[in-house]
């Protein structure tokens, strides 16, 4: 069941709004698209499920394959919860506490470490682990300042230069360092990147410093095209220059390796729609605006990132390219959706779908205002249904009094 207007409206109309939908087929096509690029036995794709951590995706990308890359106690928690092994997750440490080093270690999944203090701590507590370490590519890139996660300023991973130091503190501690794992940045801008990434990572990866590597994990980012004029990647081409230059460092090496990516926007970011309904049209002088339903903490990246996010007018799609901002429902200035933007002109009532939702939007919400996330519909193949539940008004404030031990209801 592809996800037309018309089945949206029908999801709107059974649901309410707003109301995140995700297309489990769109999700699927991703995964084998991007699994299909890479020329290689020894390949593993780890899904960051940070960028989206429904049950019915998780439990999806698991028949499919995947593996987790985890950056949380619950991260690694659900992961399990949705049917994945310790060993098909990875725990990408980033100033942890002692507290949850431990807990995720008794959880049995491999930690990635990103700094030598760190590191140091590991080796204390646990002698004779194995472990990843992962490293700064020193390589910038990303599609804004806040999702760049490589060069000097980063507070990413351990320096490229101190690879001699990572590799004297696991010797110490008689660590095993089975992985090395980089991560450049998040939506990715010049192709070159990862290629580029993937040779500072190489330059350390020698037989002399780590002889026991099983496998380079080169994280994810990959970008996804946003707005209609942007163009994705060439995975095609990415994937040959990546197969070749992997091929190459393994015979360097001495051995194969596996090769790991961490895609996780480039799986479903465009898979999902968040469904909103205006509810106020104000023409303010030389200003339309548009409210709706629906607000910043449901949907934060254009917010955040200045991020871009294509608006359909699924109701009146035929109607002449008005400009206008689409704005949400919280007291705040910045929340605002799009702005001068030209849409099929938009009407009290009209139900609009926001594109590309399906990555670092439920996931990063909030309940600001106290107004409840949206719930989540999943399409899957000829049948949707209800994945997780909204909270009503009264649901919300009854969980936030429910922790609170000296509440009393008046």
């Amino acid at each position: 069941m592809p996800m037309t207007p018309e089945i949206l409206d029908t999801i709107a109309q059974h649901h309410g709004t707003p109301v995140y939908v995700y297309d489990l087929d769109r999700v699927t096509a991703q995964y084998h698209q991007f699994r299909n690029a890479f020329e290689l036995e020894e390949f593993q794709i780890r899904y960051a499920m940070k960028a989206n951590y429904n049950p019915s995706i998780l439990r999806t990308l698991r028949k499919l394959g995947a593996g987790i890359d985890a950056v949380s106690p619950g991260d690694v928690i659900m992961a399990r919860a949705c049917g994945f092994h310790p060993d098909q997750i990875i725990y990408t440490a980033n100033n942890i506490t002692d507290d949850e080093m431990i807990q995720v270690q008794a959880m049995g999944v491999l930690m990635n470490i990103g700094s030598l203090s760190r590191l140091e701590k590991f080796g204390r507590a646990f002698p004779g682990s194995r472990v990843c370490l992962r490293f700064n590519p020193d390589v910038v890139d990303g599609a804004h300042d806040h999702i760049r996660t490589g060069g000097a300023l980063t507070k990413f991973g351990i320096l490229l230069e101190d690879a001699p130091r990572a590799a004297d503190i696991a010797a110490r501690y008689d660590l095993t360092v089975v992985g090395i794992h980089e991560h450049t940045g998040s939506g990715l801008q010049s192709q070159d990147s990862i290629p580029r990434a993937m040779a500072g990572i190489f330059s350390i990866a020698r037989p002399h410093l780590f002889p026991h590597l099983e496998f380079l994990d080169f994280g994810g980012g990959f970008k996804v095209p946003y707005a209609p004029e942007e163009e994705p990647f060439d995975m095609v081409e990415l994937g040959r220059q990546v197969t070749e230059a992997f091929t190459a460092f393994c015979q360097g090496y001495g051995r194969k390796l596996n090769l790991i990516f961490e895609p996780g926007k480039y799986l479903t970011a465009q898979a999902g729609v968040l469904l909103t309904r205006v509810n106020t049209i104000k023409e303010n002088r030389d200003r339309i605006i548009c409210g709706t339903d629906s607000g910043f903490p449901q949907l934060i990246r254009p917010l955040l990132y200045q991020a871009y996010h294509e608006i359909e007018n699924l109701t009146h799609p035929e109607g002449k390219p008005t400009t206008c901002d689409v704005c949400g429902n919280i007291c705040e200035s910045g929340d605002v959706f799009a702005r001068d933007r030209a849409i099929p002109e938009i009407r009290e009532g009209d139900l609009l779908a926001v594109k590309n939702a399906g990555a670092y939007c439920h996931a990063m919400g909030g309940v600001y205002n106290l107004r409840a996330m949206p719930p989540e519909v999943v399409v899957d193949g000829d049948e949707y249904f209800l994945s997780r539940k909204g909270l009503s008004p009264e649901e919300l404030v009854q969980q936030i009094c429910d922790q609170c031990p000296d509440f009393e209801t008046s």
